[in-house]
């Protein structure tokens, strides 16, 4: 079980067809793997924070990992054609700060 289902991101998208679950999947995986990145997560502990396993201590960072993830799919879904990058790892940043920085 990852973070979002592929349900949950179309639920926050707003997207009620099947049309674009391929599209959506990629782009939800581009997303995790880009905050984890950013969140300077090793594959070790993303695969952690990823799992479906009750662990109190990684509840912090999985809201925030969740929260993060969210708002790149939203953003890289709005702007396929012209996406800002840049600007999109300085959000990130700025959203993962605590996990960034050890302090979650």
């Amino acid at each position: 079980m990852a973070l979002i289902s592929l349900e949950e991101a179309k639920s926050y998208l707003r997207v009620d067809t099947e049309d674009e679950d391929a599209m959506i999947a990629i782009l939800l995986s581009s997303a995790g793997r880009l905050c984890a990145d950013v969140a300077r997560l090793t594959d070790e502990q993303w695969t952690a924070v990823d799992s479906d396993t009750e662990d109190a201590a990684l509840a912090p960072v999985r809201e925030t990992m969740r929260v993060a993830i969210l708002y790149a799919l939203g953003y890289l879904f709005e702007h396929r054609e012209e996406a800002d990058h840049h600007g999109l790892q300085l959000t990130l940043r700025s959203l993962l700060f605590g996990i960034r920085e050890g302090v979650v």
